[in-house]
């Protein structure tokens, strides 16, 4: 199968709660991010210096789980050839390529992934207009990279290249306990997606891109004034290479905030395997709180109630 990509970004992540009010007051009024649409029981939430008109979707649900991952395509025609390619491949669609009815419009079509996360690609969305971030504004510029918790990460990763042609930037390993972290980009971004092991299918993180350092900190100390439950850092990652805050949202999914994540050379970049029991591959700066088992634990999330279950919209 020709597994050349198609995907050029990463647009929103979609999640939704029982909560639905306590999280929304979290996204606008503490994490930054803008109401831009919404309805009863669904809010669309933009970053202020991001085109994409949104990058976080909440819905209510009884039920906490992640709705769909939504990536963009350069154009219309490469949707229509992602589907024919996972149509051929065997891949369940949840719908054909259509126009999209949510803000922006465009066209896009929605399927499975090998372990039913629901996956939207999109072109033609219309552009928000959005603005530049100033300096000391500690407010996301954009969404930087989603993570997924895997039960068969191997298994996980080698349906994204094949099917969506990710490529491999960097893994993470324990010593002998294997690889545990696989990177993913779909641009010359370090990352855009990726897998973790866990113990069940589950949303990991987002993170949002801040304007630079200062405002990085700034973001982390208002988090930490405000009382938001802090999991890990202030630090700065080996794989990426890039700072890294991580605090848990009101329904217990981990966000982060981080800062200059790495733009490879695509033409000579050779991925690496990263041990995690050198400190320094988890934080290169040593100010982060050491990472441990309970941390960890937190980021694995409830096991996904809706996996090969479209959302209801």
């Amino acid at each position: 199968m020709n597994n050349s990509s198609l995907i050029t970004h990463l647009r929103h992540i979609d999640i939704a709660m029982p909560n639905f009010a306590e999280q929304r007051r979290f996204y606008t009024g503490l994490w930054g991010l803008t109401e831009t649409a919404g309805d009863t029981g669904v809010s669309f939430l933009a970053a202020e210096g991001s085109p994409e008109q949104y990058v976080v979707r909440l819905r209510e649900d009884a039920r906490k789980r992640t709705d769909l991952i939504a990536f963009g395509a350069a154009g219309v025609g490469d949707v229509d050839t992602l589907a024919a390619r996972l149509t051929a491949g065997g891949v369940r669609l949840v719908h054909e390529p259509k126009p999209l009815d949510t803000p922006g419009g465009g066209y896009g079509v929605r399927f499975f992934d090998n372990e039913g996360r629901v996956v939207e690609v999109s072109a033609d969305v219309t552009p928000r207009r959005h603005r530049r971030v100033e300096a000391r504004e500690p407010v996301p510029v954009r969404l930087s990279h989603v993570l997924m918790n895997s039960p068969a990460p191997e298994a996980t990763v080698a349906w994204y290249i094949k099917y969506l042609g990710f490529r491999l930037s960097d893994t993470m390993c324990l010593g002998g306990r294997g690889e545990i972290i696989w990177f993913l980009r779909c641009n010359a971004f370090h990352h855009s997606f990726g897998i973790v092991r866990g113990p069940h299918v589950a949303f990991h993180h987002a993170s949002f891109e801040m304007r630079g350092i200062d405002e990085f900190m700034r973001g982390t100390g208002r988090m930490r004034r405000l009382g938001v439950e802090s999991l890990w850092g202030p630090g700065r990652h080996r794989a990426g290479d890039n700072a890294f805050s991580y605090f848990l949202d009101r329904a217990g999914n981990t966000v982060e905030y981080t800062t200059e994540l790495e733009v490879l050379d695509e033409d000579t970049w050779h991925p690496h395997l990263y041990d995690l029991r050198d400190p320094a591959n988890a934080d290169q700066w040593g100010t982060a709180n050491e990472m441990d088992e309970f941390i960890a634990a937190k980021s694995h999330n409830d096991a996904d109630p809706g996996l090969f279950d479209a959302p209801p919209m």
